[in-house]
């Protein structure tokens, strides 16, 4: 969970937070604006020998079909440990509610060129063993704009 974490600090950086300035720490809470969306955290555990073809699959088709179904990205990561980085692939998605996320996740799974790309991909063999997703929302005291 301390990954997970750090990893989470880095995407909020990655999204143009601002330092945290003591002369505002007095403000009211309600003048600070919460932003409102959900993020979805996705680790994926990928097959052994099968962690290029996901990032191509990513790279060449995945992003792509997210863009088309309404998916904001945020930032992928690959661990810095090597042995790491061959099994794990994490990433943040935001979308404006949960509900628009679920819908978004329809859409995307019924595409025929994402059924196309995933088959395509797989060929092989299946790329990914396992998906752990967590739904998240900004806390008031976030630095989120």
């Amino acid at each position: 969970m301390k990954n997970i974490c750090s990893i989470l600090a880095f995407a909020v950086l990655g999204m143009g937070a601002t330092s945290f300035s003591m002369a505002h720490a007095d403000e009211p809470k309600s003048d600070k604006k919460t932003d409102a969306r959900v993020f979805e955290l996705r680790v994926y555990y990928a097959n052994p020998g099968k962690m290029e073809a996901l990032h191509a699959r990513f790279r060449d088709h995945t992003n792509k079909l997210f863009e088309k179904h309404g998916m904001t990205i945020i930032a992928f990561w690959s661990p810095t440990d090597p042995k790491e980085a061959e099994r794990k692939l994490i990433y943040v998605l935001a979308f404006p509610s949960k509900e628009a996320a679920d819908k978004s996740w329809k859409a995307f799974r019924e595409d025929p060129d994402w059924i196309k790309a995933k088959a395509e991909s797989e060929k092989d063999g299946v790329l990914v063993e396992k998906v752990e997703s967590t739904y998240m929302k900004a806390t008031d005291y976030s630095p989120l704009k």
